[in-house]
């Protein structure tokens, strides 16, 4: 979905409700709450379609204009056992008027398919809460499967609650009668009669989800039909009942949007759309060697469908495989990218020595995971970044590069596309398990204004020996850069030898010389300190003494933790970093600016060590590794200890 938006902003005031009375189409009058902002949970079975769920109201959502941030969470297992708390899975929607930077702290309605949707969910909806139940599933065999004793609908247990029994299942049902289908088969659409009473009740667009339904189910559209049906009857059943005498609406964002077309996006399609757009602005067919693992399969699945781009994708039988065919593409030519998550980066280091070796442009996407090993593949973590700056024999220094938000994936693909093909080496791109599955509003950009990134193949002979040959050497470098040339093989005139044996400066030629090997470390070492990346900036209207210094995906609850601390007349300072080696050159002198410097982190302290041993900074480090992105409530706690300590 996209939408126009206006440079014309303001900011509504958080809780703001105003109320105004409606008629429902059966002459009763229903009163109509109009909110600021509004933090929804759908949670349910594996196979109840929680996550299709959440994405339609997601898209409903971004077409209406509204500023919005989606957390997705899923159990790793194809199939989970039915009924059963690990096999719970949920999507969490904020949606607002004004700018927004999380998912949100506590959903305001929690929408809850079975028993242990709502025992994994309801210790995170605050009192006065909403809960919609759908009592058909609240059977005591399913209530024991989780430990209820007793019914939690019956037994005062949800009296601080507005809690609304709904029998979604009999009345999906019911509404399907006369398509024919079995009660299994028409049970399957009780989360599009979900959909569509919580789209009455938030007032959300109806028909881009009736035409995707259609679409999804072209080959079937007795099933598309169904499902519209049911969609249709869940808006009816909020429009009629007196269950629900209350709707909401939760107007058009109206922050500083810059003007544009805007679309809402996840993590994993703009960081596509970004390689995509990166080769396209190289001038150079984009290659991707991967092989699928979560959560980084997405951008395998969205690249493949490129061809028209020149896009070419090779599904690898093993993770070694993978990077060896993009090194391999790298030195033909191509602008060569491969995707993974930490399990497959430590199978990767060897080939990514190799490319540091070479010096040949290289993009390592990692979509970082809950681990070790197999750890959690489908929870969130930033406990790579050791591994992306070390994780590799020998001194074989990368770059490494972090976005910050689900849209900012895209302009970091650029980001790290530069740096490949301007130093001639491969670039770590961390994303994570929260940015790639999330999603907000995405101003698509003109193409004017995205970077040039061509660059220059070797043409020739580029040394003359002291007898007046020309000859190529492969290893003569740029002086600003320290890259070395590109020369795509089978260009007459560049043969040139190739592999992981350490090279003699300028030839190429193997070399054991102790002298060489210590100046071709030293020189990479400096061709990567030597990158040009922008300084750090800091946000600090008033002077404050604590900074907060983040990367990556903690970047919206740290920046949702600030505004609630200087809300409340705290001073902080906040700095974000992109990136991470090398660090941006001003880092120190801002480091040493403040009396502490706290550190969130996803992992058990891994930049805070960096900086500390870079800078020799007391940089305090909070934590946390428990597969979910930061509270903002939380971190605004931890910086109000640090400023008041």
């Amino acid at each position: 979905m996209t939408s126009q938006v206006s440079s014309e902003a303001g900011e509504a005031l958080v809780g703001e409700q105003r109320n105004a009375p409606a008629t429902a189409q059966n002459g009763t009058e229903k009163e109509v709450r109009r909110l600021d902002r509004v933090i929804i949970r759908f949670a349910g079975d594996s196979g109840d379609g929680m996550q299709l769920t959440g994405d339609r109201f997601t898209s409903e959502t971004a077409s209406f204009g509204n500023d919005l941030s989606t957390l997705p969470n899923f159990p790793a297992e194809i199939r989970a056992p039915a009924g059963t708390l690990p096999g719970v899975s949920s999507f969490q929607l904020h949606f607002a008027d004004h700018d927004i930077l999380t998912p949100g702290d506590a959903p305001n309605v929690l929408v809850a398919m079975n028993p242990a949707a709502l025992k994994a969910n309801i210790g995170d909806v605050p009192r006065g809460g909403e809960i919609i139940v759908n009592t058909d599933e609240f059977a005591k065999r399913a209530m024991a499967k989780v430990g209820y004793a007793t019914s939690p609908l019956e037994d005062g247990s949800l009296d601080g609650y507005r809690v609304h029994p709904v029998p979604l299942t009999t009345l999906t049902v019911e509404a399907l009668k006369d398509f024919g289908l079995s009660r299994k088969e028409a049970e399957r659409s009780k989360n599009m009669f979900a959909l569509g009473l919580l789209s009455w009740m938030y007032h959300r667009p109806t028909e881009g989800t009736e035409a995707f339904l259609r679409r999804k189910f072209a080959k079937k559209p007795e099933i598309a039909e169904a499902n519209v049906a049911a969609f249709r009857a869940g808006w009816n059943f909020g429009e009629t009942t007196e269950d629900f005498a209350v709707s909401y609406e939760v107007a058009p964002a109206t922050r500083s949007f810059p003007a544009g077309t805007y679309r809402n996006i996840s993590g994993n399609l703009a960081l596509s759309y970004g390689l995509v757009a990166a080769s396209r602005q190289a001038d150079l067919p984009l290659y991707l060697g991967s092989y699928p693992i979560t959560p980084a399969s997405d951008i395998l699945h969205e690249l493949s469908r490129h061809k028209n781009f020149g896009v070419r994708t090779f599904q690898a039988e093993d993770e070694i495989a993978g990077i060896g065919a993009a090194l391999g593409a790298a030195f033909g030519g191509s602008l060569a990218v491969t995707t993974t998550s930490g399990p497959g980066v430590a199978l990767k280091s060897e080939t990514i020595g190799l490319a540091v070796s070479l010096e040949l442009p290289l993009l390592i996407v990692d979509i970082q995971r809950g681990g070790p090993s197999t750890g959690l593949p489908t929870k969130t973590e930033q406990a790579d970044l050791l591994q992306a700056m070390y994780g590799r024999n020998g001194e074989a220094p990368v770059p490494v590069v972090a976005p910050r938000t689900p849209a900012d994936c895209f302009d970091a693909a650029l980001e790290a596309a530069r740096i490949a093909l301007t130093y001639r080496t491969p670039v770590f791109l961390l994303s994570d398990g929260y940015l790639a599955n999330g999603s907000e509003p995405w101003r698509i950009p003109e193409v004017d204004d995205l970077p040039d990134l061509r660059t220059r193949f070797a043409g020739g002979p580029n040394h003359t020996l002291d007898d007046g040959t020309e000859v190529f050497w492969p290893y003569k470098r740029d002086p600003h850069t320290l890259a070395r040339p590109w020369a795509v093989p089978g260009t007459p005139g560049l043969e040139h030898r190739i592999g992981g044996i350490e090279k003699q400066d300028g030839t190429g030629n193997i070399s054991y010389d102790p002298a060489n090997h210590d100046f071709m470390v030293r020189t990479r070492q400096a061709k990567v300190d030597g990158i040009d990346v922008p300084d750090v900036e800091v946000d600090d209207p008033d002077g404050a003494r604590t900074l907060v210094l983040g990367w990556g995906s903690t970047y919206g609850p740290i920046t949702a933790a600030v505004r609630r601390v200087r809300r409340e007349g705290g001073a902080v300072a906040q700095a974000h970093l992109r990136h991470l080696n090398p660090f941006p050159k001003n880092l120190g002198e801002v480091l040493k600016r403040y009396e502490k410097v706290v550190v969130p982190e996803m992992n058990l302290g891994q930049l805070a060590t960096l900086v500390r041993a870079k800078y020799l900074v007391d940089a305090r480090s909070h934590t946390q590794v428990n597969g979910m992105p930061f509270k903002a409530e939380q971190l605004a706690a931890v910086l109000k200890e640090a400023i008041d300590a």
